[in-house]
């Protein structure tokens, strides 16, 4: 996929619709996405996500679909009602090769379909403390679960920062990378283990940055956007 014009994702991890609707009223001419995720969505349902998308910003699903495949096929179908339609919407990798495939086979039209790979709080000792193998670091489960949604048919998946150019050479280039885990080089740390700068992410090859408090939480969110995004601009311009 051809990175975005603008790869950032704005993250709208709020319960409350109408605080969602106002930072992308305040926001849209800064970002390229918004990201509604299971706190929003369960909060303001089909109804919270359609004022949102109103607002013509392609919308990231971000509920991290993980069930027998019947059920997530069957949840697809009722997400593709939305409207619009979410440009991307997501499911767990590590529900394995037959509920992916049913995944596939659900989503319509243009939907974007990626697989979460190892989320960005997870480190290691966390990963291992799971039961996963201990000869293998986050990166190498991530690459394996990237694989595994590529041979089902998936668009792409989402992924730590770290993980972007291994993904990307084990694959390929085209294969869609969603980055969560941005954090400019002055922000505060938080829950999120594997992180990286945007410049960071984007030299690995990360395709969608998707970007929360580092925004919503600034004092000034459109100016805080716009920094992000300038410094977007300078890195694409070189």
């Amino acid at each position: 996929m051809t990175r975005p014009l603008n790869p950032i994702c704005l993250a709208l991890d709020t319960p409350d619709p109408a605080r969602a609707v106002e930072l992308v009223r305040r926001l849209k001419q800064s970002i390229g996405f918004v990201k509604i995720g299971m706190e929003l969505f369960n909060g303001g349902g089909p109804r919270g996500y359609e004022a949102v998308a109103g607002h013509g910003v392609p919308v990231f699903l971000d509920l991290k679909l993980h069930d027998i495949p019947n059920t997530v096929a069957s949840t697809i179908r009722l997400l593709m009602r939305l409207e619009p339609r979410p440009a991307i919407i997501n499911v767990h990798a590590a529900g394995g090769s037959d509920m992916l495939k049913a995944a596939v086979e659900a989503v319509d039209g243009d939907t974007k379909l990626v697989a979460v790979s190892v989320l960005t709080s997870l480190s290691n000792e966390d990963l291992w403390a799971i039961g996963f193998d201990r000869d293998k670091d986050a990166g190498e489960h991530a690459v394996a679960l990237a694989r595994l949604a590529a041979s089902a048919g998936l668009d792409g998946v989402v992924c730590s920062p770290r993980d972007v150019a291994r993904i990307k050479s084990t694959i390929s280039k085209d294969f869609l990378t969603v980055v969560p885990g941005i954090r400019p080089a002055e922000a505060a740390s938080d829950d999120q283990k594997r992180i990286a700068t945007p410049r960071e992410a984007l030299r690995a090859g990360a395709d969608i940055l998707v970007i929360g408090r580092s925004i919503t939480a600034a004092t000034d969110p459109a100016r805080a956007a716009d920094e992000i995004a300038a410094s977007i601009e300078r890195i694409d311009a070189v």
